[in-house]
């Protein structure tokens, strides 16, 4: 098993690029006896020549041009370590991963972003767009932080759920529609319409397809797609009806559109955000959990 220190990677890396000891010596404020010393036991180590001497110069073999190519990744990945775990200790820097679940009207989070960049202003956000069992899985790999995801799974095995509030999801019909003037409609009123709806798979899709099948029909589907800008504009042209969630109707809506209340239990979901069970979150991580879980509660409250 070869055994190889760090500082030894560092001097090589440092002479390597300098081509010269006395310079790399300098740079590291090490005596230079130290690096050719260091360079000498690595060279021992390995059972390779990585330089050849040429006076006071020192040009790199030809494996020790293959040895530097993979030094100068392994210094990269600690570099990039050592930013992560200063990260991960100061809660006010650092790049937080987000993702949001297909069908959850992001546009409305616009405000809780801002009031937490207005506290917080060095965190970054990276933004991830999909269906919440492809969110779960990069959870689960490690690849995002904190989802918000609609409706919210409590019972995962690897993922917490946390609910910040219920959202109403509501139907809107072309203006000109015969049931537009009705204050609430039952789901069997519309088993001879068109929908306008997301892609097979996505929750609100599931949700409409179960609340139809247990009013006793199959919906018929006029478009299926995930932009809900796409789906109000449809209906707006006379396409069919949708069915949305409530904050996705507080935005963007076309003129020639009503919305109207749906009767049953089955058209609430719950919005708020998964996070991984087998880690800790980072401190900036929980900064931004707690100010989510402040935020919702005191807007719940007001609106009590």
């Amino acid at each position: 098993m070869i055994n190889v220190e760090l500082r030894q990677l560092i001097y090589f890396f440092e002479v390597a690029k300098n081509e010269h000891v006395t310079k790399a010596a300098d740079l590291l404020h090490v005596a230079q006896s130290a690096i050719s010393r260091q360079i000498a036991l690595l060279e021992a180590e390995l059972g390779v020549t990585l330089f050849l001497r040429e006076g006071r110069n020192v040009r790199l073999t030809s494996i020790g041009k293959i040895f530097l190519e993979h030094v100068e990744r392994i210094l990269m990945e600690i570099e990039k370590t050592k930013e992560t775990v200063e990260e991960f200790l100061n809660p006010e820097k650092g790049v937080i991963r987000l993702g949001f679940s297909t069908g959850l009207s992001v546009h409305t989070f616009s405000m809780v972003f801002t009031q937490f960049r207005e506290v917080h202003p060095k965190l970054h956000f990276q933004l991830l767009q999909g269906t919440t069992p492809y969110l779960l899985n990069l959870m689960e790999k490690g690849d995002i932080d904190i989802a918000f995801t609609a409706p919210v799974p409590t019972d995962h095995s690897t993922v917490s759920g946390d609910i910040f509030f219920t959202e109403k999801l509501l139907l809107i019909l072309p203006e000109h529609h015969e049931l537009a003037k009705e204050k609430s409609i039952r789901i069997n009123q519309l088993e001879k319409e068109r929908f306008v709806t997301f892609r097979s798979g996505l929750p609100i899709r599931e949700m409409i397809e179960k609340a139809c099948q247990k009013a006793g029909f199959v919906p018929v589907i006029a478009f299926e797609g995930e932009d809900m800008d796409t789906i109000k504009g449809l209906v707006a042209a006379g396409i069919g009806i949708a069915i949305l969630p409530e904050l996705a109707l507080t935005y963007n809506m076309p003129k020639d559109v009503v919305v109207v209340e749906l009767s049953g239990a089955e058209f609430f979901r719950s919005v708020g955000v998964i996070t991984p069970k087998k880690r800790e979150l980072a401190p900036s991580e929980q900064l931004l959990y707690q100010f989510l879980k402040s935020f919702y509660d005191r807007l719940y409250r007001f609106q009590m």
